[in-house]
C-alpha cells in the first residue's frame, strides 16, 4: 500500500465542512484589514498618511479625522504599527468581498442595502471561472491555487475553473491591469459568451495597489471593462476568495458595507 494512501486512512477526510457547515475556514490568528476607529483620530497626527504606500489612508480635511479606503489597502499593518491612538487596530476582518466598489470606502454609518435575491439563481450548481493574470505579483495566484486543495476543494463547492473564456461565466482578474494587458483583458471579456460577470481579485485588481497610475499601470479593472465583485487583500486568502463566491451566488450575505464588517454569520 502506498504511503500516503495509509497516511489518508488514518487521518481520514481532509476537507473543511465550511461554508456549508460550521467547520474550520484555515484562517485562525489570519490579520485581515486595520480597523478604524476614528474617535481615537487626533487631527493633528498624519503618520498613518505617510505610512501608507498605496494611499489607502489620506485626510481631506486638516480638522477631520482621515479616510479611508479599503479598495486600495494592502494589508501591510504599518497604520497599526505607527498610530499613537490606536485609531486603527489589527483584526480578522478577511471576508471583505463587496458588489459596489464605495462599499470599500469607510463610512461612519453604514447602511445594509437589500440585495437582489434570485437573480443568479441559475448559477447556484455551478459557477465556470476564466482567470486571467493582468500583471500579478503570483501572490493571488498561489491563493487561487489553494482552492483546488484537499482542504478547501472548491469543486465540492461547484465553482470550476475553465481554460476557455467561451465556456466561462465569471473572469477573475488578478494584477493591477499592465497596459500590456489592457487589451487582452477587453478580448477575453468579449469573448465570454453574455450574460458575463467580472470579478477583481486582490487589490491591485481593484483599485491599482501600490502600483497605480505607474508608467506601466493602470488603476486595476477601473474605466475597462464592468466589475461585479470587489475582493481586496494582498493577497485575499482562500476563504475570502470562497466567500466572495458564494456571496456573488447570492449563497453567503454580503458582510461588508461602508468599509465595516455589519454581518458576522461567516
Amino acid at each position: 500500500m502506498p504511503i500516503w494512501t495509509l497516511i489518508g486512512l488514518l487521518k481520514g477526510k481532509a476537507t473543511t465542512q465550511w461554508p456549508l457547515k460550521q467547520g474550520d475556514t484555515g484562517q485562525t490568528d489570519v490579520l485581515g484589514m486595520p480597523r478604524f476607529n476614528p474617535d481615537k483620530c487626533v487631527t493633528n497626527c498624519d503618520r498613518c498618511v505617510a505610512a501608507c504606500l498605496p494611499k489607502a489612508i489620506f485626510r481631506l480635511d486638516p480638522n477631520l479625522p482621515v479616510e479611508v479606503d479599503y479598495g486600495k489597502c494592502i494589508n501591510c499593518q504599518l497604520c497599526t504599527e505607527v498610530c499613537p491612538t490606536q485609531a486603527f487596530t489589527p483584526s480578522n476582518d478577511w471576508a471583505f468581498g463587496v458588489r459596489d466598489r464605495q462599499e470599500l470606502v469607510w463610512q461612519e454609518k453604514p447602511e445594509k442595502k437589500e440585495e437582489n435575491v434570485g437573480q443568479m439563481s441559475g448559477f447556484k450548481r455551478s459557477l465556470h471561472i476564466r482567470h486571467v493574470d493582468a500583471g500579478s505579483c503570483n501572490g493571488c495566484e498561489s491563493e487561487l491555487s489553494a482552492l483546488n486543495n484537499s482542504f478547501y476543494d472548491m469543486e465540492r463547492l461547484g465553482f470550476f475553473f475553465t481554460a476557455s473564456p467561451r465556456k466561462a461565466d465569471l473572469l477573475l482578474i488578478t494584477g493591477p491591469v499592465t497596459y500590456a494587458m489592457r487589451d487582452v483583458v477587453i478580448e477575453t471579456y468579449q469573448a465570454m459568451p453574455k450574460p458575463c460577470w467580472v470579478m477583481a481579485v486582490g487589490t491591485c485588481a481593484v483599485s491599482g495597489g501600490a502600483n497605480a497610475g505607474g508608467y506601466a499601470c493602470h488603476h486595476g479593472l477601473e474605466g475597462i471593462i464592468p466589475v461585479d465583485v470587489y475582493l481586496p487583500g494582498c493577497p485575499p486568502n482562500p476563504a475570502a476568495l470562497i466567500t466572495a463566491l458564494m456571496m456573488f451566488l447570492e449563497r453567503m450575505p454580503q458582510k461588508v458595507y461602508g468599509g465595516q464588517i455589519v454581518n458576522d454569520s461567516v
